[in-house]
């Protein structure tokens, strides 16, 4: 008898998330490194959050950020964890998401997780595939999908977000090999880069926060 594929807490099967290890995963998260670290820079002196499908890329060593990557339990990395995210409230100025929210829409929770952790004004860059790229064909039958762009849009406005109007396309069309630069709009591209501010400003200006402090490894959820 046939098993169903065990999910992950991000909602996706294992093999889903294994897919972004393989050759032509790693090209597609290879294209996005640049646009990462520059995500993690845009704010100098503030916390930063990087959840993402594989290591790999170069993770700033200046004791404000967390990088977690995907696993069956949850998330390692920096700290050990499962959802909800043991990070206080209001503390990230950024928080990457790198091909771990599914495109189904069935859980939001790591879209809720970000509006929840970014401080009012804080930047959400989101890295989504694209479900009109030729390069579809290499995740077929892995149990991802891609959403266009307003699809992502609506979603993120429910949790509190502002989208940006045009996203921008990255990664390859159909050869396995990384393209970094980027393009008005998703085209053809593997993928694209979707951002969006988290709209609630507090009314009376904040306290400069401390340097956040977390364990080098929590216990599992």
């Amino acid at each position: 008898m046939a098993t169903m594929p065990s999910l992950t807490l991000a909602g996706q099967s294992a093999s889903a998330h294994a897919w972004f290890r393989s050759a032509p995963g790693l090209a597609v998260i290879d294209s996005q490194a640049g646009e990462v670290a520059r995500a993690l820079g845009a704010r100098p002196g503030q916390h930063w959050l990087w959840l993402g499908p594989a290591d790999g890329g170069d993770t700033p060593n200046d004791g404000r950020g967390l990088h977690l990557v995907r696993s069956d339990g949850g998330w390692r990395g920096d700290i050990a964890c499962g959802l909800p995210l043991p990070l206080p409230n209001e503390a990230f100025a950024t928080v990457v998401l790198q091909h771990v929210v599914p495109a189904g829409g069935a859980s939001d929770a790591l879209l809720a997780e970000a509006a929840r952790i970014l401080l009012p004004g804080g930047r959400l860059w989101m890295f989504a595939l694209n479900p009109l790229s030729p390069y579809r064909w290499r995740w077929r039958g892995t149990g991802l999908s891609g959403s266009e762009p307003l699809v992502w849009r609506r979603r993120l406005r429910q949790h509190g977000f502002a989208p940006d109007p045009v996203s921008q396309g990255i990664g390859p069309t159909w050869q396995v090999a990384s393209s970094a630069g980027l393009q008005h709009g998703p085209g053809m591209r593997a993928a694209y880069l979707l951002c969006a501010d988290k709209r609630q400003w507090p009314l009376t200006p904040q306290r400069a926060r401390g340097e956040l402090r977390l364990p080098r490894q929590a216990p599992a959820a």
